[in-house]
C-alpha cells in the first residue's frame, strides 16, 4: 500500500461528474498522485480546500455559481495554492494565467475515452512541477489605482442599483446578489449593521458572489460588477459626475434612528440618478428608506419592495408599499428577475 505522505494530494474541481470520475481514476493510478477530493463547483471546492488542504488544485473554467477564473482570483490571496486550469476553451488560457494559475491544459476533444490518455500524461507532468513551485499571488488593485482608471468608460454606466435593508437583510441581500450576473451596474447598499461587521459582510459577499464587494469609502467610483456596502457607523450618498457616480461617506446624526440611513442613500440616488436608478427596499423594522424610495419612484425609476411572506420583518418595506413608493412588490426569490429585466431595457 502506498504511503499518502509521499504523494501529491490533488483536488479536482469540475461540474461534470463523468470528467471528475475518469480523471480521478486515471490520476490515482499514478504512484506519486493522491486525489484527496473532488468538487462540483467553486463553493464546494472552497469547503474541500479548508478540510483537506490539497497540494495542487485542478480547476475547470465553466462551472455553476462562479466561473473558474473568478474563483482562482478570489482564492489565491487567501489560499496560495498551485492551480492548474483545465478547459476545452483554449482562449481562457491567458485569463487563467493572469488570475494566478500556474498552468493551463486544454481538455481533450471528441470521445474522452479515446483521448484521455494523452491529456493525463500532460496533466501529470504539470502536477509534478506545480507541486514544487511557489505561488506568486497577483497583486490586487488598491482603491487609488482603480479610481485612476476613469478613462475606461466601458466600466461605467449611468444606471445604478440601490438597496436598503435592516433585520434579516444580510441573507436577503446575499440571495439577490448570488443570482445577478457580475456585469450589473454598480450596486450601493445600506444595511443596518454595527461598525466592523459591515466590512465583514462586504468580505463575505466578495467571497460568495460573482461581484467584487467592498466597504465603501469616500472617493470610490461605482463600476460595473462592484458592490459597495455603507460602513456601519457612517452615512453614504452618491454624487453624479458626468456618467459616473462618486461615493461619499460621512459621519452624522442618526436619521430615522439609524446611521447609516437608507433614506440618506435613496434621497441622493433619486437626485443624482433619477429614472436611471433601481431602488430596492428589503426586510427590516421601522420606516427608514420608505420616503427615499418614494422619491426614487417619483423620478420615474423602478422601485421594488420585498413582500411580507418572505420578509423576516415586514416593516420598512410595508411602510413604503402603503405610501405608494413600491412599483413592484415581489418575493425575495423573484427580485433579481425584475432587476435583470430593468437593466436589459
Amino acid at each position: 500500500m502506498r504511503d499518502k505522505k509521499d504523494q501529491i494530494s490533488v483536488l479536482i474541481v469540475d461540474d461534470s461528474i463523468f470528467f471528475r470520475e475518469i480523471v480521478s481514476r486515471k490520476l490515482s493510478m499514478e504512484p506519486f498522485i493522491y486525489v484527496i477530493a473532488t468538487a462540483n463547483n467553486p463553493f464546494d471546492a472552497r469547503d474541500k480546500i479548508l478540510k483537506y488542504d490539497p497540494d495542487v488544485v485542478i480547476c475547470d473554467v465553466e462551472m455553476p455559481k462562479m466561473n473558474g477564473i473568478e474563483f482562482i482570483r478570489r482564492l489565491l490571496p487567501q489560499y496560495p495554492l498551485p492551480v492548474i486550469v483545465v478547459s476545452s476553451n483554449a482562449g481562457a488560457a491567458a485569463d487563467a494565467k493572469k488570475a494566478g494559475a500556474l498552468y493551463f491544459v486544454e481538455k481533450p476533444k471528441g470521445d474522452l475515452a479515446k483521448t484521455i490518455e494523452k491529456f493525463i500524461v500532460e496533466l501529470t507532468k504539470k502536477i509534478r512541477i506545480a507541486a514544487k513551485m511557489t505561488v506568486v499571488i497577483p497583486r490586487p488593485l488598491v482603491v487609488e489605482e482603480i479610481n485612476q482608471r476613469l478613462d475606461d468608460e466601458a466600466q461605467f454606466t449611468d444606471r445604478i442599483i440601490a438597496i436598503g435593508a435592516s433585520t434579516g437583510g444580510t441573507e436577503a441581500i446575499y440571495e439577490i446578489l448570488k443570482n445577478l450576473p457580475s456585469n450589473c451596474p454598480g450596486i450601493v447598499i445600506v444595511q443596518h449593521i454595527p461598525p466592523m461587521f459591515s466590512k465583514m459582510f462586504a468580505q463575505r459577499l466578495d467571497a460568495q458572489t460573482m461581484f467584487q464587494c467592498k466597504e465603501a469609502a469616500t472617493g470610490d467610483y461605482l463600476k460595473n460588477g462592484w458592490v459597495y456596502i455603507a460602513p456601519g457607523d457612517k452615512h453614504m450618498r452618491v454624487k453624479r459626475i458626468g456618467k459616473k457616480y462618486r461615493i461619499e461617506v460621512f459621519e452624522g446624526e442618526r436619521v430615522n434612528g439609524h446611521c447609516p440611513s437608507v433614506d440618506i442613500l435613496f434621497e441622493s440616488v433619486a437626485k443624482e440618478a433619477g429614472a436611471q436608478a433601481i431602488g430596492v427596499l428589503l426586510t427590516g423594522m421601522g420606516y427608514d428608506g420608505a420616503k427615499g424610495l418614494l422619491n426614487i419612484r417619483r423620478k420615474g425609476a423602478l422601485t421594488i419592495g420585498q413582500d411580507e411572506a418572505t420578509s423576516v420583518v415586514y416593516g420598512m418595506n410595508k411602510v413604503a408599499f402603503n405610501m405608494g413608493a413600491v412599483t413592484i412588490q415581489a418575493s425575495l426569490e423573484k427580485i433579481h428577475t425584475y432587476i435583470l429585466s430593468a437593466i436589459k431595457e
